[in-house]
């Protein structure tokens, strides 16, 4: 009981970290991603005092000069163009947040467990998109529980109401989607990559339960999320080798597993399409474009739609194009593509030294995790989709790597991490 106690416990840690919100009885613009920073800072303290904080790694550094780079750029567009607006001009007190923060959750997993891997990441952040994914149920269909959510939680519950779209604590809309789409990423790498993971079928059936639970109801959370949902798909069908004449026997065994959890989640849904009116409705919105498929024998749907007859809204002038227009905020140029916006914010320039920030990020990891570097491959990929979609970025997933400790540092031989 004790080590179930500290578990969830750890798991509402975690979640408050990728998951962000508000409590309403705490002073507004105070959330839980901010107070898990404030914690990591007391943590990075303590260890520093007591000289078991490492040397700060030299690609965490230099991740970190981009970032204030970026931050400067956008500080020197909305002074050229005379606006006040400093939506990325504060970029590099995000980045340091997040660290400090996701230092925070490696301070107290590391606590209970001794040191953090990418599979004890992965199990944390896979249970708790699940857990948000049926909150996000009982908050649709249990009243009660909906007001005492809403009275103790700051998140726009209003306008999610208005719009009629699923919510977690913390977990809704486009930002929802990304972090279920990088943990259904980090799911289907650790079901292949990992040794002991494949010859545990309780793991296997955990995990893939857990990566069809984030894919079904995630997307009736966001459609978002169907970016990381094919790209973890894919990786299985590639990572099983179906052209193969030899297949390995836990191989075979995973594809069995995959057919039964996928046919039992199939039949489950199908049942609920057909019998419960507000499961129909969230289904025909989280796969609308597959149903339009059958239907109507085109894949379409109404945001895609409007994303490329409305949304694709570019600078004017030549000026515009390099340094920006210095606006963001407000939702100003009607339009929620990720390179229009940055670009009409920052430039060309402030755009390409965002973009070389993940592409670092995911290089640095490549290199350091290198039976991973896949994953991180596909997740800088991940970043670079999702823009033609919305405006976000996924530093807070990296910020997580970078405090983590993995005995796959040491997998290339003779790679040696570099300190200042």
């Amino acid at each position: 009981m004790k080590r179930f106690l500290i578990i969830f416990s750890l798991g509402i840690i975690v979640s408050f970290y990728f998951f962000p919100f508000e409590f309403s009885f705490l002073p507004r613009g105070l959330n839980t991603k901010m107070i898990l920073a404030a914690i990591g800072v007391c943590f990075i303290t303590y260890h520093w005092t007591q000289a078991k904080l490492p040397a700060c790694p030299k690609d965490l550094f230099w991740a970190g000069v981009i970032a204030i780079v970026f931050s400067v750029w956008c500080f020197i567009s909305i002074n050229y163009n005379y606006t006040n607006d400093t939506s990325y001009v504060t970029y590099f007190v995000s980045f340091f947040t997040w660290l400090a923060g996701a230092y925070a959750v490696y301070g107290f997993l590391s606590a209970f467990y001794g040191k953090v891997t990418f599979k004890l990441l992965t199990f944390y952040l896979a249970g708790v998109c699940t857990v948000q994914c049926i909150l996000a149920i009982l908050i649709d269909r249990i009243p009660v529980f909906k007001s005492v959510v809403d009275t103790y939680v700051i998140q726009g519950q209003a306008f999610f109401d208005e719009v009629n779209r699923l919510y977690g604590i913390g977990a809704a809309l486009d930002p929802a989607g990304v972090r279920f789409g990088i943990v259904l990423l980090m799911i289907a790498f650790l079901l292949f990559k990992d040794a002991e993971i494949r010859s545990n079928k309780k793991r296997i059936l955990t995990l893939l339960s857990a990566f069809f639970i984030i894919a079904i109801i995630g997307n009736m959370i966001s459609r978002t999320t169907s970016v990381g949902m094919v790209m973890g798909l894919a990786y299985m069908m590639y990572s099983m080798h179906l052209f193969r004449v030899q297949v390995k026997k836990e191989l075979i065994n995973m594809w069995g597993i995959l057919l039964v959890v996928a046919g039992v989640f199939v039949v489950v849904a199908t049942y609920f399409y057909y019998q419960d009116p507000q499961t129909y409705d969230s289904l025909r919105f989280a796969f609308e474009g597959f149903f339009n498929w059958i239907e109507k024998g085109e894949w379409t749907t109404g945001s895609t739609e409007k994303l490329q007859t409305e949304m694709w809204i570019w600078p004017t002038d030549t000026r515009s194009w390099i340094i920006g227009t210095g606006l963001f905020g407000s939702f100003v140029y009607s339009t929620d593509i990720g390179y229009c916006r940055f670009i009409l914010y920052c430039g060309l320039v402030g755009f390409s030294v965002f973009a070389l920030f993940f592409v670092y990020n995911s290089y640095v990891f490549a290199k350091r995790l290198y039976e991973y570097r896949l994953f991180f491959l596909a997740l800088g990929a991940l970043s670079f989709i999702i823009w033609l979609k919305v405006a976000t970025d996924l530093f807070l997933i990296y910020a997580l790597f970078y405090c983590m400790d993995d005995d796959q540092l040491a997998t290339v031989p003779n790679l040696k991490e570099e300190t200042l």
